[in-house]
């Protein structure tokens, strides 16, 4: 009887991973992978301990997005346009359509990269079938077994603890990366601390966490309107702690195998160049063996088939936020109610495929989406802890003291990235 009830105990756990979940699994696309491999080929182990400073601050971040949402029954874009001057809200909103619109032409391009080297042909044609099934899934299947396709795709984040595992890994030296790491703070050191705190705090999660929360209030609810009684808001929140310390858990464990695998292969045998995710899987193939390639490239594929309509997604939110019309992956295109948020999806996706046709570098396009959604991170994360100390906007629950400073240690966090930044320049 007691293993039956833990049983049902952990069945109901994980039956409440959602939005947290993938938007910790989404962190980890391409683009992210081809951050934590420079980062492995380039310092080995030096780097992993940045993980383990970021994890409480991206979950604090995160936490505060979920309860946003979950509390006002309103995405972040919808709440600044409530309680900001709108060219705040445009600006900023503008400048998170650019980034992702880039982000996802760089994703884009590194899985039909990766898809090439494992089974050869053209490069933009697979470009152009990934983009077209992101956008086919997001537009025809129904919420409820969309939000379970991305669980399932979460799973292709497996892989890269499968590689590690399928190395030598000296773990004596990755607890001292963790612990003590050894680094000279060069330029070189700076920089790559400024783009793995990029890379893991990214202004689209905001949004989509937060617009993930009113999607699954409103599918509880059947559509309609809902209202909170005192015991909901503390279901909810416990569910949101739950799932947010999950998800990006799971993400930053994903980001460390990704620097474990190429720290003990590529930089052990001396291979530092890696600019994208692709690279890092070619890279692997004579280091670490056919397997390690294969299994790597494969999670390139399938993070991407995650992160591509997270990406389209929250643009997609902020606009129509922003403009206050009706969105949500619940609303059916064909009887017109949903035409516009779907039209934004279509939008976002085929511009990114159209990059990967233009002379555009990827690489260069994987800088620049970095830059932007550094730069920008920073005054959403201030506007988003305003709002969520904000009793107009959050009524009685207003963050705690251990959210608040977890939420602008965060933005502090970022904001010293971006000045470093700027400083190299």
């Amino acid at each position: 009887m007691a293993f039956r009830r833990n049983l049902a105990h952990w069945r109901r756990r994980l039956s409440q991973l959602g939005p947290g979940l993938i938007t910790g699994a989404a962190d980890d696309d391409p683009s992210g992978i081809a951050t934590y491999s420079q980062a492995g080929a380039q310092f080995g182990f030096g780097m992993a301990w940045t993980l383990v400073f970021t994890y409480p601050l991206m979950t604090g971040i995160q936490m505060v997005s979920a309860r946003l949402g979950c509390l006002t029954g309103k995405g972040l874009a919808a709440n600044i346009r409530d309680r900001y001057p709108r060219p705040v809200l445009l600006v900023l909103v503008g400048l998170l359509v650019v980034a992702n619109v880039i982000n996802i032409a760089a994703d884009l391009a590194a899985m039909g990269e990766a898809l090439r080297l494992i089974a050869g042909g053209a490069a933009h044609v697979y470009v152009v079938s990934f983009g077209l099934l992101c956008l086919v899934l997001q537009v025809f299947l129904p919420y409820a077994g969309y939000v379970q396709w991305l669980k399932w795709l979460t799973l292709a984040l497996l892989s890269y603890v499968a590689v590690v595992f399928s190395v030598h890994v000296p773990w004596g030296e990755v607890a001292r990366g963790l612990v003590w790491p050894r680094l000279s703070w060069d330029g070189a050191t700076v920089t790559m601390v400024v783009a793995v705190f990029g890379t893991t705090i990214s202004p689209y999660l905001f949004f989509w966490q937060a617009a993930q929360e009113v999607e699954d209030l409103r599918a509880a609810a059947g559509g309609g309107d809902w209202t909170h009684s005192a015991a909901e808001v503390r279901r909810h929140l416990r569910r949101i702690r739950w799932d947010t310390f999950i998800g990006m858990g799971f993400s930053n464990l994903i980001a460390l195998f990704i620097m474990l695998s190429t720290g003990a292969t590529l930089y052990a045998a001396g291979v530092r160049d890696i600019q994208t995710s692709a690279q890092a899987a070619e890279a692997l193939r004579p280091v670490a063996g056919e397997a390690a390639f294969l299994v790597f490239g494969l999670g390139i594929i399938g993070t991407g088939l995650l992160a591509v309509p997270v990406l389209a997604g929250s643009a997609a939110y902020a606009v129509t936020e922003a403009m206050a019309w009706r969105g949500g992956l619940d609303l059916k295109l064909q009887r017109g109610e949903g035409k516009r948020f779907y039209t934004l999806i279509a939008v976002a996706t085929v511009g990114g495929v159209l990059l990967d046709f233009s002379p555009a570098d990827p690489i260069k396009e994987l800088f620049w989406s970095a830059v932007i959604n550094g730069v920008i991170a920073v005054p959403i994360m201030v506007v988003l802890m305003l709002l969520g100390g904000d009793r107009e906007v959050m009524g009685g629950n207003t963050i705690g003291a251990r959210l608040r400073w977890l939420g602008w240690l965060a933005a502090a966090a970022m904001a010293a990235s971006v000045v470093a930044m700027f400083v190299l320049w």
